[in-house]
């Protein structure tokens, strides 16, 4: 049988479903690699994988998408590593940088501007290097122990369920083809093992000043697709065609 190209996101918010995969007979099925989520999506749309967890803006990009899993990377309310870092309060933003490894989080922080906070920003690429925007989307691992670093900072998760009354999933798993039911069954049955475990990942993770990895892991991140993160899906889809 040939194996099935993943592609899983390098972030500390995957690492629970990375070993459950690893610890389950279904990784000798897998083609498997890791990237940062803008890249997962290019190669689940592009068809260099067969599956990845790709941030749901990507799910516009795919004719067929099939959401196989009962998982994804969300949250409840705050996430604590999807954020607007900003040299100025909320109000005063009047630029905004985007981050070059979302798509998803890039939308959210647009979505949030136009339709909660009411408010006209000028947009910029971040390769867009010799541009000093008030504010910048930063997401993952990156954003670990920054928050005191930058004047003001503001929790996307939080803000979009104070603005929709749900909670928000940023990644599901998605393959762009039919995949075999057994597989489907196997495949879940890895992200649940691992899920249940999931400050078993923590050792040997690097140390940031005033980040607790554990409320990350099991308070933060929400790892279940339920059906009220499906609901804030659509609406978020909705929004995000609008803009």
């Amino acid at each position: 049988m040939q194996k099935i190209r993943v592609s899983a996101v390098s972030y500390t918010n995957t690492l629970p479903f990375l070993q459950g995969i690893k610890s389950s007979p279904i990784l000798e099925k897998l083609d498997l690699t890791v990237d940062y989520p803008a890249e997962c999506a290019r190669k689940v749309i592009s068809g260099e994988a067969d599956l990845g967890i790709i941030p749901v803006a990507a799910l516009l990009s795919l004719d067929s998408p099939h959401i196989i899993t009962d998982f994804c990377i969300g949250t409840e309310g705050a996430v604590d590593s999807v954020f607007i870092f900003s040299n100025k309060p909320l109000s005063e933003i009047r630029t905004l940088k985007l981050d070059k490894q979302s798509r998803t989080s890039n939308g959210l922080a647009r979505v949030l501007f136009k339709e909660y906070w009411k408010q006209d920003i000028t947009l910029f690429e971040a390769e867009d290097a010799e541009v000093e925007a008030d504010a910048y989307v930063l997401i993952g691992d990156r954003t670990f122990g920054k928050k005191d670093s930058v004047p003001y900072v503001y929790d996307l998760g939080y803000y979009w369920k104070e603005f929709t009354g749900l909670p928000f999933a940023f990644a599901v798993w998605v393959s762009n083809k039919e995949l075999p039911a057994d597989f489907i069954k196997a495949f879940n049955a890895a992200l649940a093992d691992g899920v249940a475990r999931t400050t078993d990942v923590i050792p040997g993770l690097p140390a940031y000043a005033n980040f607790d990895y554990t409320h990350y892991l099991t308070e933060s991140l929400d790892f279940h697709l339920t059906a009220a993160k499906r609901e804030a899906i659509a609406k978020y889809l909705a929004y995000y065609k609008a803009l």
